[in-house]
């Protein structure tokens, strides 16, 4: 039986790379493109088929910042598959520097809805069709504890205030750190979850770094400086979506939920805002409001 891996945001970047690495490390694995743009998809579709010779990759249409996208993207799954989902790897997103101040048409900041909440109600209404042992792997970053000016913190705001932000934060970059700590916070509280469920499902967060890709409007300049000298943020595309890859199609990595696997298959450490149980349980509950 094939093993069944979706990935959001392949089109390019890490997704597109993951993807790649996935079709071509064995035919046994059925490679599902979940991204907004159809016609991109089915572009990268044909492009992974030809040079992994797997032809098991197929594209459904799903926009993470549209809670009806992911419906609907949830409910063409079952019609056209319906097989079991071994793998779901939370990928896509964008970031604020991209993206101006705009709510989505749900009412919630594009960033934010993109990032996180999309992602929650897609993981939420996968899971019941998850393989006994199945992986849900989040892209978070490296950026849910983000370098800020000497003096500054960065501090939980509470979810109203990232999910629909004020003049300030919505002019701000820091809608992209917020996002990005939501992804920690979700793939820890799943955990809990899950374990008081007995449910052998993992879930885990991915850090690819800071990479050269079309996610990044950034200079070759910026990505050069950040290599020299601030190394623990620099992430090399090829490296990571190799790992990311590993992480997936490997029976003997992942053997336990609640890590952060830092551009490797080594996990590490988070920062100590993101271990904070309220937090969490409060963009829980308040995603789960939102996607009522």
């Amino acid at each position: 039986m094939k093993k069944t891996v979706i990935i959001t945001g392949a089109n390019s970047g890490l997704g597109f790379q993951t993807a790649l690495k996935i079709a071509a490390h064995s035919t046994e694995f059925e490679v599902i493109l979940a991204c907004r743009n159809l016609e991109k998809a089915q572009q990268t579709q044909a492009q992974i088929v030809k040079e992994t010779g797997n032809p098991h990759v197929s594209v459904l249409q799903l926009d993470t910042a549209s809670l009806k996208s992911v419906r609907q993207f949830v409910k063409a799954y079952q019609d056209k598959y319906g097989a079991p989902v071994y793998a779901l790897l939370c990928n896509a997103g964008i970031g604020a520097f991209n993206s101006a101040p705009q709510l989505t048409e749900d009412g919630f900041d594009v960033v934010f809805a993109t990032n996180h909440l999309g992602h929650f109600l897609l993981t939420n209404l996968l899971l019941p069709f998850m393989e006994k042992e199945g992986k849900i792997l989040v892209t978070a970053s490296d950026m849910h504890n983000p370098l800020l000016q000497s003096g500054e913190t960065f501090a939980w705001l509470g979810v109203e205030a990232i999910s629909h932000p004020g003049e300030k934060l919505a002019a701000s970059n820091l809608r992209y750190a917020y996002s990005k700590l939501c992804n920690v916070y979700f793939v820890y509280e799943l955990t809990r979850k899950l374990k008081a469920q007995n449910s052998t499902v993992k879930v885990n967060a991915f850090n690819p770094g800071l990479m050269k890709t079309h996610f990044s409007k950034t200079n070759e300049a910026f990505y050069d400086y950040i290599r020299i000298n601030v190394p623990e943020r620099y992430g090399d595309l090829d490296k990571s979506s190799s790992a990311l890859a590993e992480l997936t199609y490997s029976e003997d990595i992942i053997l336990s939920s609640g890590h952060f696997y830092d551009r490797s298959t080594r996990p590490c450490f988070t920062s100590q805002l993101s271990y904070n149980e309220q937090n969490a349980k409060e963009l829980w509950e308040k995603s789960e409001e939102y996607t009522q």
